[in-house]
């Protein structure tokens, strides 16, 4: 892997299904089943464990000055402790995850390479790199098997001309995850070609079956990863993120970086610093509520006599069942936000017309309210727990 930027024309990005769908409505609606993080804390929440933390005094004595380009030292000190990147790898906190993502193909992809991305997928993991002039290769999850993620699958779209292979497990929408063995072959697979691996890490420590996947740049050189404080931690609106970099391409990524953020506000920063110091009292409840939810959403599938099939999400906390009435559920959609005041998200923005995400780390009666507004729509029973109901305010989506 060599610094050197990519060459050729300027990005021209596509629309974000997505966030098109989103825009509007997630400040329409009173309850919010469509969101792919965990809810939200709230600023008295950092506070409590920290309780200097905005005192006052420090208030007073936090110089409004521009950061250091790869971000607070306290900061990058506490996401290295957390992820414990292997030798040759830097931490770097960026604007969210997205912000890293953007340094990393702009650095690291020339029109003509070959991209793996996994599908279905978040937009910002295949629109960035076709956008700086990728040739996209789709390793597909199918359906049929419940989206698990098949190596065979990927092996068969490699190449000579791979140049990265971009994956995020667990998954966003589907709730598919490799586990520790599929992990091993999955990196022993990009070991063996020419490709980088990219890893979008934003749902590491969302996982059920087993305990979060190790960060592969331990395991591997090739190898990039990513993480954010927008999903697991419930702090989206801080927009931090980090990426962890072999230490030769950091110049390329700064040099990127220096035409658009230049750094983090050392406000951010503060506030982030104690989210990733105290990160599993933030994590271990809300992931205990969405194991709970989980159950909850299965349950009420199972229930549906047909109507929805769910395969279950094995991390994350969104699901992607089929709504097996409907070739498109983007009417179900606008009839559950217009009726019912219910945000959720048309598989058709993931190129599933017939599924549907559904986030479900929501508090248990939202959740609630949710589905019983699309049994309603559906015509189904209720099914587990439905009936409560409650007025919450939604959260927007982003990549971190």
């Amino acid at each position: 892997m060599t610094g050197t930027t990519r060459s050729g024309g300027p990005l021209t990005l596509p629309a974000a299904p997505l966030e098109d769908w989103l825009r509007e409505r997630y400040f329409q609606a009173e309850t919010d089943i469509s969101s792919s993080g965990v809810h939200n804390y709230r600023l008295g929440d950092l506070r409590a464990l920290d309780p200097d933390l905005l005192d006052p005094a420090e208030l007073d004595r936090l110089m409004f000055r521009d950061g250091p380009s790869l971000g607070d030292e306290r900061l990058r000190t506490a996401v290295a402790a957390r992820v414990r990147p292997g030798p040759g790898h830097v931490v770097m906190t960026t604007h969210g995850s997205s912000e890293a993502l953007f340094l990393a193909f702009t650095a690291l992809v020339s029109p003509g390479d070959e991209v793996v991305v996994p599908g279905p997928a978040y937009h910002s993991l295949s629109a960035l790199a076709a956008a700086a002039g990728a040739v996209l290769r789709t390793w597909p999850l199918r359906p049929e098997n419940g989206f698990v993620p098949d190596p065979a699958d990927l092996r068969a779209v490699l190449s000579e001309r791979t140049r990265l292979v971009v994956v995020n497990f667990p998954h966003n929408p589907t709730g598919a995850c490799v586990d520790p063995r599929g992990r091993a072959e999955l990196l022993d697979l990009v070991a063996g070609s020419r490709a980088t691996l990219l890893w979008d890490g934003a749902f590491t420590d969302l996982v059920y079956d087993h305990p979060p996947l190790a960060d592969p740049t331990r395991d591997l050189d090739r190898s990039l990863s990513f993480g954010t404080l927008s999903k697991a931690y419930g702090l989206p609106g801080l927009r931090v993120g980090w990426c962890v970099v072999p230490r030769e391409l950091v110049p390329a990524l700064v040099r990127t970086r220096d035409y658009l953020t230049l750094s983090l506000s050392p406000l951010a920063e503060r506030l982030a610093t104690v989210a990733v110091e105290h990160a599993d009292t933030l994590i271990a409840p809300r992931l205990a509520e969405a194991r709970r939810n989980r159950e909850l959403l299965l349950a009420w599938a199972a229930a549906s006599g047909g109507a929805v099939e769910c395969p279950a999400p094995r991390g994350g906390v969104t699901a992607f069942p089929r709504f097996t009435g409907h070739e498109d559920t983007t009417g179900l959609c606008e009839r559950l936000l217009s009726r019912h005041g219910v945000l959720a998200v048309p598989g058709r923005v993931f190129g599933h017309p017939d599924r549907m995400r559904i986030g479900f780390s929501c508090p248990p009666e939202e959740l609630e309210r949710g589905l019983a507004a699309i049994s309603t729509e559906l015509g189904t029973e209720p099914g587990a727990g439905a009936g409560v109901h409650t007025q919450a305010r939604g959260r927007r989506e982003g990549s971190g």
